[in-house]
This record gives C-alpha cells, sequence and structure tokens, in this order.
C-alpha cells in the first residue's frame, strides 16, 4: 500500500513521517499543569484532544474522542484493536487531508517548546530475557563452570517482574543504587552504592485491551493486546545483582528505575519490519507458543557519552513478543491496560552487538575506550547513556523509534 503524503513540509526520509505517528503525553509552557495527549509528525507533536474538539477529520466515536482528550494512553489502550485503528486512520486523515489543514495547524507544537511525559500509567511491568546470545554470555559470565543456558531457555520465555513505580521516560535523571554487594572473594557482605551499574538496551512493549483473572491470550490473539513498541533501559545493578539474584532471580538490582522512550510506536507503524524468527526446531517448542510468532528488525544503536558502543539487532531475537505475552497469561494471569514487557537486553554475536556493558566489557575485564580517550568498564556519575533506533517502513520510509536518554546521578 501507497504512503500517503502529509501536507506539512516534511522530508520524504523522515523517521517521524506520516506512516509512523507515534503516541506521546506532552505539556506546553503555557499550560504546564495540562498533560495532553499526541502524535508526534516530523519534529511537532500535534494535540489530539484539541485537534478532535475543531473537527478536524472524520467523525469519531465518543469514546475515541474521550481517549483523545486524556492525559494518558491508557484511556485509547481500554479500548482495543479496532478503535486503535480507527485512531490511526483518524490522525491520518487529519494530516494528509488539505482540507483539513486550517484547523489542524494551530494544534501543532514544537518539540522545543513541549515537555515530554510518561506517555502511559504503567500497570504492570515484566521484564523477559530473549535473546540467546545475551543469555549465553551471562551464563559464561556468571556461571562459568555450568551449561551457558539453563536447561528451561529454549522451552519457555523466561522473565522477571520489575517495578512499575520506577519506570520513568526518558530523560529522567538515574540516581546509583545502593545496597548489598559481595565479590567471590570477600568474607562478608558490605553496603554502599552499585560499583558495576549497567545498562541493557531493549524495546518494551505496550498493552491494551484487559482480560480477566483465569483467561489466556494465545500467540495468535497477541497483536489484539500488542498496542506498541518503545525503547527501554533496564538499568542494572550488577554487583546488587550478582548476590541477590539465587535462588529468586532479580530484585533490587534492578528495581531502581527503568527508562523508556516517551513516543510509543504503534505495531502497526511496524508491519514491514516484521520478520521471521531465528528458529525454534530444537527443541520444539509446546503447542500454547506455536502460532503467528513473529520477530520485529528494529536496528538499536547505544551512545555512551556521545560514543557509538554497540548497535544490536532486534531481528536475531528467538523469542517472539507474542510468545510472552501468551507465556505471561498461560497460567491464568491477567493483563491490565498500560502493562509493559521488555524483551530483555538486544545482543549477538558479535562484540559490536552486545547490548549490556556486561557483556561488552566481559564484566569490566576488558574496558571500552570512548572517543574521548577514557575507558568504562561500567557506568561512572554524570555519564549520559542514549538509545535510538528505527525499523523499515512502507515504500523505502525508516520508522524512528524515538529516543531514550538517562544520566547518571551520584548515590544518595
Amino acid at each position: 500500500m501507497t504512503t500517503r503524503s502529509t501536507w506539512l513540509d516534511l522530508p520524504a526520509d523522515h523517521p517521524f513521517g506520516i506512516a509512523n505517528l507515534p503516541y506521546g503525553v506532552f505539556s506546553t509552557a503555557h499550560g504546564p499543569e495540562r498533560r495532553r495527549l499526541g502524535v508526534r509528525i516530523g519534529d511537532l507533536a500535534l494535540d489530539l484532544g484539541a485537534a478532535v474538539d475543531v473537527g478536524a477529520g472524520m467523525a469519531e466515536s465518543p469514546a475515541i474522542t474521550e481517549a483523545f482528550r486524556s492525559p494518558s494512553l491508557n484511556s485509547l489502550l481500554a479500548l482495543g484493536r479496532p478503535a486503535w485503528s480507527s485512531a490511526r486512520d483518524w490522525a491520518t486523515e487529519a494530516l494528509t487531508d488539505e482540507s483539513l489543514r486550517s484547523r489542524v495547524e494551530p494544534h501543532l507544537h514544537h518539540l522545543d517548546d513541549v515537555v515530554l511525559h510518561l506517555p502511559i500509567e504503567v500497570a504492570d511491568y515484566v521484564d523477559f530475557y530473549a535473546s540467546e546470545d545475551h543469555a549465553s554470555n551471562v551464563g559464561q559470565i556468571f556461571r562459568p563452570d555450568n551449561a551457558a543456558l539453563p536447561p528451561n531457555w529454549k522451552h519457555l520465555p523466561i522473565g522477571y517482574h520489575g517495578r512499575s513505580g520506577t519506570v520513568v521516560v526518558s530523560g529522567t535523571d538515574v540516581v546509583r543504587p545502593t545496597g548489598q554487594r559481595k565479590g567471590p572473594q570477600d568474607p562478608a557482605p558490605v553496603f554502599g552504592p552499585s560499583s558495576r551499574l549497567d545498562i541493557e538496551a531493549e524495546l518494551g512493549y505496550v498493552v491494551g485491551g484487559s482480560t480477566s483473572i483465569g483467561s489466556r491470550v494465545s500467540v495468535d490473539e497477541a497483536t489484539d493486546h500488542l498496542f506498541g513498541v518503545v525503547l527501554l533501559n533496564d538499568w542494572s545493578a550488577r554487583d546488587i545483582q550478582a548476590w541477590e539474584y539465587v535462588p529468586l532471580g532479580p530484585f533490587l538490582g534492578k528495581s531502581f528505575s527503568t527508562s523508556v522512550s516517551a513516543w510509543v510506536t504503534p505495531l502497526d507503524a511496524l508491519d514491514a519490519a516484521r520478520v521471521p524468527l531465528p528458529g525454534q526446531s530444537d527443541p520444539q517448542v509446546l503447542p500454547y507458543l506455536t502460532g503467528d510468532a513473529f520477530g520485529l528488525d528494529v536496528h538499536v544503536e547505544v551512545r555512551l557519552n556521545g560514543t557509538v558502543v554497540s548497535r544490536p539487532e532486534h531481528a536475531g531475537m528467538y523469542w517472539s513478543p507474542a510468545q510472552m505475552l501468551a507465556h505471561l497469561t498461560v497460567n491464568g494471569a491477567s493483563i491490565r491496560d498500560g502493562d509493559l514487557f521488555g524483551s530483555g537486553t538486544i545482543s549477538g554475536p558479535s562484540r559490536e552487538t552486545r547490548g549490556s556493558l556486561l557483556e561488552l566489557t566481559w564484566n569490566g575485564t576488558e574496558p571500552l575506550i570512548l572517543d574521548d580517550g577514557t575507558t568504562r568498564g561500567f557506568l561512572e556519575d554524570g555519564d549520559t547513556v542514549t538509545m535510538t533506533a528505527w525499523a523499515p517502513g512502507p515504500d523505502g520510509a525508516r520508522i524512528g523509534l524515538g529516543e531514550c536518554t538517562g544520566t547518571i546521578r551520584p548515590a544518595l
């Protein structure tokens, strides 16, 4: 299908063109207390509530109109996929129909003039572990005397429950966490700031269309609930994590902060980025994990203080987001509007595609050299990490996934 042209003066190759239209929440200097739901087009944000109030576009359902006036994305998430498609059609119409320009244009705000907020009220947060290369590297580092992959890894998407209250929007500073640490040679644990603060470059999936306790979402039904994608940095205190994670897994080493991009790219914008999974033939997965288990061809870039340190490729992930959601609910766990789950660190087979410092520096033993000549094993106070990404779109377009950035501040 040919992409329609916007009436805006926008370069054809802009990563936030009409084929993208990610959702976000923003406020302006004229009304800082009022949060507005918008879509991004180029370097502008359209105030959806204001535009729908002046009749910019086709007639809408009352539910979508009210969702556009909401201060978060959750009201739209609650309406389900048919409404998501209608809302996207409305925004596309408003930005491509020249006859609507006079009504829409006054409600476009330049990104330099707005403050971006967390786009969803996060209900539950779960993080998975879907990259075979990442899981193998972590196994070799943390469990050098055992098999790199645990025996269950290729049978089910492994995950842990995080802390939804510490999910923050891109640009929010990250305070260095404090906790217990004990190295292999230490006689006893010590307490203090983490000295092995790390990143994890991930995609996050935003979920809508709530379900009841006791029901399941199949792989084939998952796209009815997968609204869209954010960039996600699952900040990790490796020394705290290493001491606490046996036997129940990550806890304080990860719950202090998780950063997400301010823009949620709709899954509908990523149709051209769908790719097959690398292969799950040995062993065969159980029947509840079969179906439309698609991958996504998303290209991620990670910068540390401006230096590109990694370019992870999401297309190599072993588990699909549809399988993760199916596994999350197979025991009857419900999903809620605004649920968020992470892909787990995106890593590939070569060093330049590893999505964490743990792997890039092999637990600090092979430090990175930054462009300014300094070296890093793990993050230092004042360091800034920025993730960006893009995916192929229709007609050769690029779909930008926004930016996820955070700066490390000293422990309190």
